[in-house]
């Protein structure tokens, strides 16, 4: 069945001139790392057509090592381009709205399909992360595409950031064979790693703010708040904010951590994660969703962000009750 859409995508891709390549808002490894090297695939295996990746309100500080996207073209060329659409899991998460201007539209993603939309759409929830079902279908077709060195480094800052370094529970052996594939057309990774997860004093200092002031709840839910006020006076963006969930992710009996990052608009960004639990029924509750130990979610007041402590420490409890072997 998945093999019949991909033919399907890629004749669709055969027979239009001009294609545009669209992401999720709040731009991360994944959704950076297949459009680009989705597009690098296209503009290598089809040199005549006209490649777009477009996105002008958003840019990511982490992964600016991976070069910028193209400049705004006219809303004449959107409207006679077909739309793909990677790593975003509904429209309204789309971050160039200019996608409804184009004449045909194609979904490929890996999160829940609770809000399917395209003319074709291919999801994979069992997959590690978009990039990996991109490299899934160059390989399909390897004898009709080309990929670069270039665009392999792409899908592989992908892979490695979504599935956590190849720990979470989607990573197969299938994940893996793909990722060789890629390591294979030559990426370095030292240069590579060093980008990804090297950290500047200020993160440090930063991490050592959330472990003096994180809180842990009866059953083990470990979250912290990080207000404005605080996001200022450490020099932190948004986005090195909400990083911070990871500094949690080890603590012993914590099986379930969470940050809340306040937004200029008071709202409270929620970064969920977990291990071993689902969550992101959690996330759907709270204005969100994602994967089912990764998640992402809106709370707009401290009575709500209550409420969500207070569901997943009630969560957590359950699964300790029920369930051995969880460390």
């Amino acid at each position: 069945m998945n093999e019949q859409i991909m033919q399907s995508i890629l004749q669709k891709i055969k027979d239009y001139q001009s294609i545009m390549i669209f992401r999720h808002i709040r731009m991360d490894g994944d959704c950076t790392g297949a459009t680009k090297g989705f597009k690098d695939i296209l503009t290598a295996s089809f040199p005549k057509k006209d490649i777009y990746l477009i996105d002008p309100s958003q840019s990511s500080e982490f992964l600016a090592f991976l070069g910028g996207d193209d400049e705004e073209v006219s809303d004449e060329i959107y409207a006679k381009s077909l739309a793909i659409v990677l790593d975003t899991a509904s429209l309204d998460r789309i971050s160039n709205k200019k996608y409804v201007l184009c004449k045909e539209i194609i979904k490929i993603d890996h999160h829940i399909n609770i809000t399917p939309y395209g003319d074709i759409s291919w999801v994979e929830e069992e997959r590690s992360s978009t990039c990996e079902m991109i490299t899934h279908f160059y390989q399909t077709f390897k004898d009709e595409l080309k990929i670069t060195k270039e665009g392999a480094k792409y899908l592989f800052t992908g892979m490695v950031t979504d599935s956590g370094r190849f720990r979470y529970r989607e990573v197969s052996g299938e994940t893996m064979r793909l990722a060789a594939s890629l390591l294979d057309i030559g990426i370095d990774t030292d240069t590579l790693y060093a980008h990804l997860y090297m950290q500047s004093k200020e993160s440090m200092i930063y991490k050592g703010y959330i472990l003096k002031n994180m809180k842990v709840t009866e059953n083990g839910v470990a979250y912290f708040f990080v207000s404005n006020k605080t996001q200022a006076k450490l020099g932190l963006s948004r986005e090195d904010a909400s990083a911070g969930v990871s500094a949690l992710e080890n603590i012993e009996n914590c099986l379930i951590w969470i940050a809340f990052i306040e937004n200029e608009d008071k709202s409270i960004r929620v970064r969920l994660r977990s291990r071993f639990i689902t969550v992101n029924d959690i996330a759907e509750k709270y204005h969100g969703g994602g994967h089912s130990c990764a998640s992402g979610a809106t709370v707009y007041s401290k009575k709500e962000l209550k409420s969500l402590i207070n569901d997943a420490d009630a969560k957590l409890k359950e699964y300790k009750e029920n369930n051995e072997g969880w460390l």
